[in-house]
This record gives structure tokens, sequence and C-alpha cells, in this order.
């Protein structure tokens, strides 16, 4: 019996899924709003969130494994984990824009809530 464990594949592998986490999430903490599909957006949503939670409880190593660009590694610690300081969880908001007219694929919209 199959089983889908481990989250979307996205049809990539395993390295490029990874290395796309990474820069989807270094986008995201820089410009705190990317446009993509859906499917990475929702695969997104939790990777952003737990490097947020390090963040706020100061988990430095955890972090800069992840993310390497120390213009969002340092509006990371200094700007987005004061400002979700009190909040319990929920740091992303998705929204649905519609289709993709190349593909056809559902496009949305990712960002951090104020």
């Amino acid at each position: 019996m199959i089983k889908t464990l481990g989250g979307r594949r996205l049809g990539v592998t395993s390295s490029h899924k990874r290395a796309l986490m990474r820069n989807m999430a270094t986008s995201l903490f820089l410009h705190e709003r990317i446009e993509t599909t859906i499917m990475k957006a929702k695969e997104l949503r939790p990777y952003a969130e737990k490097l947020i939670t390090c963040a706020k409880n100061g988990k430095h190593f955890m972090v800069r494994k992840e993310i390497q660009d120390k213009k969002a590694y340092t509006k990371l610690f200094d700007v987005l984990a004061a400002r979700y300081e009190k909040r319990p969880g929920g740091y992303t908001r998705i929204h649905r824009l519609g289709t993709r007219i190349g593909d056809n694929a559902e496009t949305g919209l990712i960002q951090l809530v104020q």
C-alpha cells in the first residue's frame, strides 16, 4: 500500500523541493507577500510558520540553517519576531487569485498577516 507521507511532491526531487522552500520562504520574509501556485503556497505555509516560531524563541542556529540570506535573516529576527511575539500562531494567509493563463494552474497569494 502506497502512502503519501512527507507532504506534496510538487513534481520535483527532495533536494529541489528543499531549495524551493528555502527560496520561497526567503522571498516571503523579504517582501511579506508572494504570488505562486496554491499547492506551493500550502506547502510553504507550515515551513515558514515554523521558522517564525523558531525566531520568536531565539533559536538562531535552526533558522540560520534554512535561511541563508542575511537581509531576510535579520528582518526575521528584528521585525517579524517582534511583530508576532504575542501571537500564538497563524502568521500566514493564502488568497486564491484564479488560474494562470499558460498552464491553467490555480494561483494564489501567500502573505504574512499584520
